[in-house]
């Protein structure tokens, strides 16, 4: 198949002419999984310098991220507090003007630690950000460029108010605030804004040193042909900025989820608000364009997080089951023009090249509707079967339209899956036409690290835990430890997952870098 000739027609808008139509291969990694020598106890924007430079020694093009954005004390990196604004928990303070390296000691003890210890290092960094601010920020705050920042992204005020109303509320939801401060006119807001522009200074500043760090990140890897692919989630947390300040653009009556299906029996209860459309549209799509805008300063590519949720959403009555819940819109007849019509806006607006995740029960003709606007779909090797579920498609025939990996954050990782599904593993190996045993071996998991970069998909890319196991010591003894997240359930593993070895040691481990390459080959 002639890629340029088949795909060109579908990919013809600038962001496939910025990327390139042709094969991409990457890593998938958790950022705050990562630790160096120069890390705080969690990964650092500064942290993917040197993981820009591996993987283009490795002739690797793209690093995915999930999402970056302020969580609070929210662990899950899907409950941001805003859509736009980053978590400063991954400020590299090394990189800081005038920081005095003996004050990072006892943060970077946290990088000892088997998981990321997410709230002690998030009250250590509040400390510390707050001494900072003292010592710094008047001046910071008189800057040429900072001044600017703030003018470019009006979004950071009510962020940063926010912030501030949240921690004299006890950092309680903003609907159980008094009412006077739960839905602000724009006189109030100014008022408020006045009255505490002292303590706001503190967050958007914190933010400003976030896109001055994450920007040259961005940078770097350009300067390198590294690209960077963000994580767009399609929802954000009901207790967050965005929700508080343009409560009219979402449904605060149900929770956005998944009804149950052949991945889990219960459905999903995600207790995150679906968006008031009409609103939204009535609005020229403004908080949206406003997202994409801002992300586009730190990434080339996004993942668009649940895209089937643009043309239909399962929204659940509040303290119903998932079951209970219904799609809307309602009516199927509408769900295409619906999802058309909003990611089109999308699209177009955006310098960045969108990946959709499109995994579970998704009409095939959203899929289409997808290839025709040039929009990746996601293939985990593992799901994609035959119509009667009696043989795994062979990757050399998926959509090129498309990325292909082995698994997801949200998935086991393949060496659970093999252990935990047997009839899919000897399944798969009957397909491979290997001679099925319970443990995975090292050759046979370089071969299907081997077959996801040569499918027939533009993009491959997989988490780097897939690619550490080939090694013993470069993971954790713990299989479920390599995990990065169990859907459905509430648990202190979940996005707490730490890679084992220091960005140094992986950088310094020949033999899999060499794996690496023949993989590539």
């Amino acid at each position: 198949m002639n890629l340029d000739e088949n795909l060109l027609h579908s990919a013809v808008g600038p962001q496939w002419s910025h990327i390139g139509v042709k094969h991409h291969h990457g890593i998938d990694l958790p950022l705050s999984a990562l630790h160096s020598k120069d890390s705080c106890g969690i990964g650092e924007f500064y942290d993917l310098i040197p993981m820009i430079d591996w993987c283009a020694s490795l002739g690797m093009d793209v690093i995915q991220l999930l999402p970056l954005n302020d969580t609070g004390d929210e662990t899950s990196p899907f409950f941001a507090q805003s859509a736009q604004a980053l978590n400063p928990l991954f400020l590299s303070l090394h990189k800081l003007p005038g920081v005095d390296e003996a004050k990072l000691t006892e943060l970077r003890n946290f990088n000892a630690l088997p998981r990321v210890a997410y709230h002690d290092v998030q009250s250590h960094k509040l400390i510390f950000f707050r001494t900072y601010f003292d010592e710094v920020g008047a001046s910071v705050l008189k800057e040429k460029e900072f001044e600017l920042y703030r003018q470019a992204n009006k979004w950071v005020e009510g962020y940063a108010l926010f912030k501030v109303l949240k921690n004299l509320m006890s950092k309680n939801h903003w609907q159980t605030w008094p009412l006077e401060l739960q839905f602000l006119k724009k006189e109030q807001f100014e008022e408020l804004a006045e009255k505490y522009a002292k303590e706001m200074n503190f967050y958007i500043f914190l933010q400003y040193l976030c896109y001055q760090q994450m920007t040259a990140v961005k940078r770097y890897g350009k300067e390198k042909g590294v690209f960077l692919k963000g994580d767009i989630p399609i929802l954000i947390s009901p207790d967050s900025a965005d929700v508080w300040r343009y409560s009219d653009a979402f449904n605060l009556t149900v929770s956005a989820g998944a009804p149950p299906d052949q991945y889990i029996a219960e459905g999903q209860v995600w207790g995150l608000p679906i968006f008031n459309w009409d609103m939204i549209k009535g609005q020229n799509y403004d908080w949206w364009r406003t997202r994409l805008s801002y992300a586009a300063h730190f990434y080339d590519i996004y993942r668009i997080d649940h895209v089937v949720g643009f043309f239909r959403i399962w929204a659940i009555p509040h303290g119903e089951p998932a079951k209970n819940g219904k799609f809307i819109p309602e009516k199927e007849e509408n769900w295409l023009a619906h999802g058309t019509e909003i990611l089109s806006i999308l699209v177009d607006h955006s310098p960045m090249l969108p990946i959709a995740e499109d995994l579970g029960a998704v009409p095939a003709s959203v899929r289409t509707v997808l290839t025709r606007m040039g929009i990746c779909g996601t293939k985990v090797m593992r799901w994609e079967k035959t119509a009667n579920d009696e043989h795994f498609i062979n990757p050399m025939h998926y959509n090129p339209v498309s990325m292909t990996t082995v698994s997801t954050h949200d998935s086991e990782t393949l060496e659970l899956w093999w252990k935990n599904s047997p009839l899919e593993a000897q399944l798969f190996a009957t397909d491979k036409g290997w001679m099925y045993a319970p443990e995975l071996t090292k050759a046979q998991r370089r071969e299907i690290l081997w077959d996801s970069h040569h499918s027939s998909s533009l993009f491959h890319i997989n988490l780097i835990g897939e690619y550490l196991a080939l090694f013993p010591e470069l993971v954790w003894q713990d299989p479920h430890a390599e995990r990065i997240n169990v859907p459905g359930i509430v648990a202190p593993t979940n996005w707490t997952y730490r890679i084992r070895p220091s960005v140094e040691e992986l950088l310094a481990h020949a033999p899999l870098a060499e794996e690496m390459r023949n993989i590539l080959k």
